[in-house]
């Protein structure tokens, strides 16, 4: 009680204080505050994620295996695991899809504790070795901080949800230090409408959270990479093919994370899922060392020039100077760390694909580069390759083109591969898209009808609620009932419409008024049976049912009223057409980012 008395009378201060500013404004202001706060989270969040990793690898001598890679992994999920059932008590995986789940169903509500404890979950998973990556979660601690910032303040769903962007935007921004993809992200990921009243706060964000880490972690990009000079005319035959394989990578990647996620489901208790996922992840990273953890080291050891460290740790390290082994274990990696990946989520680890989808787009670029050199005499770039492979299987992964190709350019400070990066990321959407239409984050949601879209028709009716639609003012009819019980009934009634139900509600058909119009003055009728007048309704509307399969119903009917029931065919009221007309135009007005 006295801590909400304390932020009652902070939010009074505020409130006094603000009162005077308009509302584009405040948005400013609350966006700046938004991205300081989600960079100095992202800063701890990295410092404890790699204190974690460093602790528990950096003794270990390359040249031999190290027997922690099979129990490290599977204490970290346990650890997590435990975290979220009996501190946190709350589902915090599937970050980003938790994230639109808010914007498209909760009115952008995030509960407060995901301010932190994606954080914590996070970075024991991937500290131990989880092959997961921390961008997901890192976006839905950055979305929570803006949505609470916006609970905070009362803002309407409109603000609430762009300090929600700007809260993702920051995070993404600050975890890369890369501004533009930041707000990329938010443009095709989250899909948010871009207007004048929406860019300048998610932009101020994403360059607050970036300008935090610049100062504490320095000025340099993501990964220190030296690009090969301007890509060359005579190699664009070669990136097409390159394009072509990423499109088909990702196909698998998003495949298999369903597949192997799906096995995990038929484990029903959380030990066998543990004993499962522990022996396949600590396995896959004893014999494959680069699927630890988010494997970012190893990208930034192939930048340098050192694509045999892949080997460091393993039990192949004495064959790392063999080419053809070299290409192997690296194709063997790539498809690998799906399954890593996927395992580590499904047992019950926190954590992302964004890292996994660039890994394993960097192995397909290098493993490319290294066939045409070492089969075919080409002088291909490695460093550009990879580079070009990691944006082309992030596209098809998370069906965002634009936010792949600025992340590599910014992430590496690449840009002079933008040519390169266009075609391949445009040929990997292409064939991702013709396999799956959805992204990694968007499979489920769209499926059950949960997913908001750039579509502002299809984005209002996921806002309409039908328990508000639904008008229960009209008066039931029994089925064995006569003309005279309607004709009683009339004048305590609004409506033109009766229902008929039986004697356990539910719904037989209804009488209208024009129906009993003519008899209903005629005594001598009044002892026939209201079946003589009912009306079987052209369709039945289902509680749960999806606004767009309703309107669809109404306009194959022909109807301005349709009558609504459960599961068990119970009458529970009606919902008319112009009442959902009107419902929408006030959502519209609610959720639109104009000026």
């Amino acid at each position: 009680m006295m801590a909400a008395r304390k932020l009652e009378i902070f939010y009074r201060y505020l409130t006094l204080r603000t009162n005077g500013l308009s509302e584009r404004q405040l948005m400013l202001i609350l966006a700046f505050v938004v991205g300081l706060i989600v960079g100095v989270a992202t800063l701890v969040f990295e410092l404890l994620l790699h204190g974690i990793k460093y602790g528990l690898t950096s003794w270990f001598e390359v040249d031999s295996y190290s027997l922690f890679y099979l129990i490290y992994p599977v204490i970290g999920i346990i650890l997590a695991t435990l975290f979220v059932r009996y501190v946190v008590r709350d589902k915090i995986n599937e970050g980003v899809t938790r994230v639109l789940y808010a914007i498209s169903r909760n009115r952008s509500r995030i509960k407060t504790h995901n301010c932190y404890s994606s954080m914590v979950a996070s970075a024991t998973t991937i500290g131990f070795g989880g092959s997961v990556g921390p961008e997901a979660p890192i976006v839905m601690t950055g979305s929570a901080i803006g949505s609470n910032v916006g609970q905070f303040m009362r803002l309407n769903y409109r603000n609430t949800t762009l300090l929600l962007c700007c809260g993702a935007a920051a995070a993404v921004a600050a975890i890369f230090k890369a501004p533009i993809a930041g707000v990329a992200f938010v443009l095709e990921i989250l899909m948010l409408d871009i207007t004048s009243a929406s860019v300048i706060p998610i932009l101020i964000a994403a360059v607050t959270g970036t300008s935090i880490m610049f100062f504490t972690t320095g000025f340099e990009p993501k990964f220190d990479v030296a690009v090969p000079g301007m890509f060359l005319l005579k190699n664009i035959p070669l990136y097409i093919i390159l394009g072509v394989l990423c499109g088909l990578i990702s196909a698998y990647f998003i495949k298999m994370n369903d597949w192997v996620g799906g096995k995990f489901a038929k484990i029903k208790t959380m030990g066998g899922k543990w004993a499962v996922g522990g022996l396949i992840i600590g396995t896959l990273i004893f014999l494959f060392p680069p699927l630890f953890a988010e494997g970012y080291d190893t990208l930034e050891n192939i930048f340098t020039g050192s694509i045999t460290s892949v080997f460091d740790n393993s039990p192949f390290y004495a064959y790392r100077d063999e080419a053809w082994i070299l290409i192997v274990y690296l194709i063997a990696i790539l498809f690998f760390k799906v399954i890593a990946m996927s395992s580590t989520n499904a047992a019950g680890g926190v954590g992302g694909s964004f890292a996994p989808s660039l890994f394993v787009g960097a192995m397909g670029g290098a493993s490319v580069a290294l066939i045409c050199r070492t089969y075919f005499g080409l002088d291909v770039p490695i460093i550009s390759f990879t580079l070009v492979g990691m944006a082309g299987v992030m596209t098809g992964v998370m069906k965002a083109p634009l936010t792949a190709i600025f992340l590599i350019a910014e992430l590496t400070g690449g840009y002079r591969l933008f040519v390169p990066l266009m075609l391949v990321s445009s040929i990997s959407y292409v064939i991702s898209y013709y396999y799956d239409k959805q992204s990694v984050y968007t499979r489920k949601l769209s499926a059950d009808g949960d997913l908001i879209t750039h579509n502002k028709d299809q984005a209002v009716l996921l806002f309409l609620d039908m328990n508000q639609l639904i008008e229960t003012d009209f008066i039931p009819i029994f089925e064995n009932a006569t003309l005279e019980d309607i004709v009683k009934e009339l004048p305590r009634s609004h409506r033109n419409i009766f229902p008929v139900v039986d004697f356990e509600q539910k719904l037989r058909g209804y009488v209208t008024l024009d129906d009993i119009r003519e008899d209903m003055f005629n005594t001598g009728k009044y002892e026939d049976s209201i079946s003589d007048y009912l009306q079987i309704p052209p369709a039945i509307i289902r509680r749960d049912e999806p606004m767009d399969s309703i309107l669809e119903k109404f306009e194959r009917t022909g109807t301005w009223n349709l009558p609504v029931a459960d599961e068990h065919r119970r009458y529970l009221g009606f919902v008319s057409k112009s009442k959902i007309f009107s419902a929408y135009r006030e959502q519209l007005r609610e959720i639109s980012y104009g000026d």
